[in-house]
């Protein structure tokens, strides 16, 4: 009976195990003002990132210069990327020039604006499997 109870319990708790759910705290360091938004999308696979239309979350968050905090709750655990950028003009798109050059700042989790084009799927990565903290400077 005991042997019941115990596996019983294991297959009612695996469930909440496997699809557990975490809050992503993101902070935007060095914001040049409270002007706009701090728009910020959640990727989970490289065929998704950077497309707008197939952001896995996103959210669009009053800018407050110097460091703007950003919530997102309810992510699965998994591997994630993350970009953001400083709508300064409150228009909520990613304003370009005509080749296509941000005239926003932008940021990535854990890498860099590459000499020609933002980085790949693959170095922004990042792991989430309880809640988590992490910090994305503009430069």
């Amino acid at each position: 009976m005991c042997r019941l109870k115990r596996g019983l319990f294991f297959l009612l708790l695996a469930p909440i195990l496997i699809f557990s759910q975490n809050t992503l705290t993101i902070s935007a360091k060095n914001v040049a003002s409270s002007d706009g938004y701090i728009a910020v999308g959640v990727y989970n696979n490289s065929e998704s990132f950077l497309k707008e239309d197939r952001v896995f979350a996103g959210v669009f968050e009053a800018s407050k210069k110097g460091n703007t905090i950003i919530k997102i709750p309810n992510l699965p655990n998994g591997t994630y990327a993350i970009s953001i950028f400083h709508d300064e003009n409150g228009n909520k798109k990613l304003d370009t020039n005509f080749l296509g050059i941000p005239k926003e700042p932008c940021a990535f989790s854990n890498a860099k604006m590459k000499t020609f084009g933002p980085p790949d799927f693959e170095d922004c990565l990042f792991e989430i499997s309880k809640d988590f903290e992490i910090e994305i400077p503009f430069e």
